[in-house]
């Protein structure tokens, strides 16, 4: 599966320019994403760190897109102090003053529906 994919190894692999080429060009970014909704801890802090490392100026339109801001946000507040502080870089160091404000309006507006990651 694609969780075990970015736990077991993804993440690593993006380090490389030529496959972070690839992975962007073959839309991997939503797979990814979509493993930030996993019930596991390991999974969902190799996706946001697989997210970190696919950011460019040309793919940070996806990687920090509104949902992703959203679920960072939630992150943070995780009882869990690796990933809160792992969300926590992604919106310092990722994420524009404005995107993160338009997170957090949003979020005060909807109700999120992803649960934070067990262990």
């Amino acid at each position: 599966t694609l969780s075990f994919a970015v736990s077991g190894g993804l993440c690593n692999l993006c380090l490389d320019k030529t496959n972070k080429d690839y992975i962007l060009e073959a839309n991997g970014v939503e797979p990814i994403i979509n493993c930030l909704s996993s019930s596991n801890e390991e999974t969902v802090m190799s996706a946001v760190t697989t997210l970190m490392y696919l950011t460019t100026p040309q793919s940070c339109q996806q990687t920090t897109a509104l949902p992703v801001v959203e679920c960072m946000l939630r992150f943070s507040l995780s009882a869990s102090r690796r990933l809160s502080n792992l969300a926590t870089v992604f919106l310092e160091d990722y994420c524009t003053p404005l995107q993160v404000e338009e997170a957090q309006n949003l979020s005060k507006h909807t109700a999120v529906g992803i649960p934070l990651p067990k262990d």
